[in-house]
């Protein structure tokens, strides 16, 4: 199961991830929290959605469902609504209403009702940080760890489904500064221009501390699915930005890895690892 804070989050961090797990047979569910419906349009070709709230939700509707088909993962709504990134200072209050205001049980009773249906051996989200400040991804963290610790105790959450306890829960390593400058490098050494140098100096200058990665996942042979997960989200993908600065044949012979770090496990496993499954594969109920 990964949890993740809006549409087009599950196709920026694990994607390729997924795609393989899937590919594998391992049935995966990704979660989104909010519908995504305050977010901006992000690719400047794609032009204006008409409708205001209502009509971003039903078509980033439309492309989680395209991007879930592009990965072969089942997707679920937990049904907050997005919170919107405040900008200025100092900063504006969140909507009233939104994901990052609820109640943290009120939040992550569905996702507990969520893991004891579905059943998950191995959780994915973001660090307490949320990989970035965004209230919703904080928020997300939050959830999915009360979740994770929650929905195997039959005193908690009652009447929300059989208590289900997941075995192991994960950080996405997202942009970790290595990675970043690793693709840096490899476009210089390619004679390229690199959009990531200011996202480095940046993250260099504001002293952001690098987290543990744990796990890295062979993935380079789900690229593809990725890319194209990314794309289904049209609204929010530059198909000539960030994502896709980065020759795929440079990418995947400089780092063809997707990393995680390994936040809680109930069984034994040994570091680094290179399966989210590792310690599980030899029959651990």
């Amino acid at each position: 199961m990964a949890v993740h804070a809006h549409p087009d989050d599950e196709s920026s961090k694990g994607a390729a991830t997924t795609a393989k797990y899937a590919a594998e047979g391992v049935d995966v569910l990704v979660v989104s929290c909010t519908g995504g419906e305050r977010g901006d349009v992000l690719n400047p070709s794609y032009g204006e959605v008409p409708g205001g709230i209502e009509g971003m939700q039903a078509l980033r509707r439309e492309e989680m469902a395209a991007a879930a088909e592009a990965l072969g993962v089942r997707h679920h709504w937990l049904g907050f609504v997005d919170s919107g990134l405040p900008e200025g200072d100092p900063l504006p209050p969140l909507p009233e209403g939104c994901f990052a205001l609820v109640p943290l049980e009120e939040a992550a009773a569905p996702l507990v009702e969520l893991v004891r249906s579905f059943k998950p051996h191995v959780m994915t989200t973001y660090d307490e940080n949320g990989g970035y400040p965004h209230p919703d991804h904080i928020m997300c963290h939050k959830v999915s760890v009360e979740a994770f610790e929650a929905a195997g105790d039959p005193e908690r959450y009652v009447g929300q489904g059989e208590p289900w306890n997941p075995l192991k829960l994960y950080y996405n390593g997202g942009f970790s500064l290595v990675r970043m400058r690793a693709v840096h490098e490899a476009l210089l050494d390619a004679g390229r221009e690199s959009p990531f140098g200011e996202w480095i100096d940046s993250r260099e200058a504001r002293g952001v501390p690098e987290r543990e990665i744990t796990t890295r996942i062979e993935a380079g042979a789900y690229f593809e699915q990725r890319d194209a997960a990314l794309r289904a989200h049209a609204t929010q993908i530059d198909p000539e930005g960030f994502f896709f600065a980065m020759p795929r044949e440079v990418e995947l012979a400089r780092w063809s890895t997707e990393e995680y770090e390994l936040a809680q496990s109930r069984v034994p496993t040994n570091l680094p690892e290179d399966d989210l499954f590792a310690g599980l594969r030899d029959g651990a109920s």
